[in-house]
């Protein structure tokens, strides 16, 4: 067992206080000592303990009360309590308050170090098992790639010749085609199958707090960095890193990137000291990344340093034959997890699938699937289980038609629709950025950074209005 663990001391009595640190740490432990309640809530929100020791009786808050606030605060820490003037009512207060035992002074070093080593091996379990569930493959395998078109197979096929390799991989696809399911069959493919497959979508976290997530960052580097906090790219060492949304990343970032990826070397956040790391990157993203270079969004030298195996997969409406086979294997998968057995999909249903545009690729395949295993009362699915696709299709072309860009140069006119775009999912979601997002296929953040370019705002009347600056445009 790992004994270099950190654990914390609270107690007035500084003899007792340096009595516990002198047997902890001969054996193998490193111990933090405070002598009131207060100084111990503010050293076990900065530190990374395993467990902490307490005396009931403290000046001022006592150790009870630190046990409950402790409890609330940190559910999963492991508190020990001593006492002097130990009763049996004590005792069962302490535990039905949150201790994990409860020792009497006087007591042996034995029995104390008894206590610390049951808490130490609870750690290293939980530990364990995190590590664990990391490299665990997710159900990401070649198998898991459903599709019987030519696309698919030479997919696989690539997957197959590249994952045993170290090489970087770029995965270009529109949303909802499946691009995190390509990036954990590479791994799983890969000889780090064994080792951790960190996933990190960069569009989803607020690009002032990316670096941080990516890279981790040091005690005090920023307002709220309480302690030390290590990165993705740390969590990944030794396994594969997997961006997503590589396009939405800043250009400031990018070039630290890229640093990263030339040398594997970086600086946590408000860190001086240089960390080496041995990490596979494999990256994604929806945008049209070279659009993205030609207009300076991203970095051309990023991209060659990401593009040395390129991975593209093809829209659900270029995948012949796929969609009935998808649409079943939802329905089977569906049907499992409902307690429900369905017949194959007549050949009305087919139609109806096999016919639709679906701009929402696989992931919108496997949401009207789900919606139809929910609706349905019989062991079959019917037409009217299904969205109205037709319905749909003639509001997006009503919706794509409704501005008229006589007279607009090109950038002008795509700026024009795409406002439209936004505006109407906007009103038809009642202004919920998350489903608006999740509709129009990209980012909650995405969508935010696209209406603060296209200068829209929330009002609140029904619709939504362009601010004052961009009607005077």
């Amino acid at each position: 067992m790992n004994k270099n663990h950190s654990l914390l001391v609270v107690d007035d009595e500084r003899n007792m206080r340096e009595s516990l640190k002198t047997v902890l740490e001969s054996r193998g432990y490193q111990v933090d000592t405070v002598e009131s309640a207060e100084d111990g809530l503010k050293a076990v929100g900065e530190s990374d303990y395993f467990m902490v020791i307490t005396d009931a009786r403290l000046d001022g808050m006592s150790g009870y009360d630190f046990l409950r606030e402790t409890h609330e605060r940190w559910p999963a820490l492991p508190v020990l309590m001593m006492t002097a003037y130990a009763t049996p009512k004590l005792a069962v207060e302490a535990i039905q308050t949150g201790a994990i035992d409860y020792l009497s002074k006087p007591f042996e070093p034995e029995e104390l170090l008894h206590s610390v080593n049951r808490c130490a091996e609870r750690h290293e379990l939980i530990s364990q098992n995190e590590k664990l569930k990391a490299r665990l493959p997710f159900g990401y395998q070649l198998d898991d790639i459903i599709g019987n078109c030519r696309g698919l197979k030479d997919l696989r096929e690539m997957i197959r010749t590249v994952g045993p390799t170290e090489a970087t991989i770029l995965i270009l696809g529109e949303s909802g085609t499946g691009k995190e399911l390509i990036a954990g069959s590479v791994h799983h493919s890969s000889q780090r199958r064994e080792e951790p497959y960190v996933r990190l979508n960069c569009a989803a976290i607020p690009e002032t707090l990316l670096e941080s997530e990516l890279f981790g960052h040091e005690k005090g580097s920023f307002t709220g960095a309480v302690k030390q906090k290590v990165g993705q790219v740390e969590e990944a060492n030794g396994g594969t890193l997997f961006l997503d949304e590589i396009g939405e990343m800043s250009r400031s970032l990018q070039a630290k990137l890229l640093r990263f990826l030339e040398d594997g070397t970086f600086v946590r956040v408000g860190g001086t000291e240089e960390q080496r790391v041995n990490v596979r990157i494999i990256a994604a993203t929806n945008r049209d990344i070279i659009g993205a270079i030609e207009t300076g969004d991203f970095r051309e030298d990023l991209y060659h340093r990401l593009n040395v195996v390129q991975l593209r997969v093809s829209p659900l409406r270029d995948r012949e034959g796929d969609v009935g086979l998808l649409a079943e294997h939802f329905l089977s998968g569906f049907g499992r997890k409902m307690n429900k057995q369905f017949k194959p999909l007549s050949s009305e249903v087919l139609h109806m699938l096999e016919s639709h545009h679906w701009p929402g690729n696989v992931r919108e395949l496997k949401k009207t699937m789900e919606r139809a295993v929910i609706l349905s009362t019989s062991d079959a699915i019917h037409p009217v289980s299904l969205p109205d696709f037709r319905l749909e299709t003639r509001l997006r072309k009503e919706n794509g038609s409704a501005s008229s860009y006589d007279g607009l140069s090109l950038e002008e006119a795509l700026a024009s629709f795409e406002r439209d775009m936004i505006r109407v999912e906007l009103t038809r979601n009642d202004k919920n950025l998350t489903r608006t997002s999740q509709k129009l296929g990209i980012s909650r953040h995405a969508l935010r950074y696209r209406m603060t370019r296209l200068k829209l705002t929330l009002e609140s009347g029904a619709c939504l209005l362009y601010t004052s600056d961009a009607a005077d445009e």
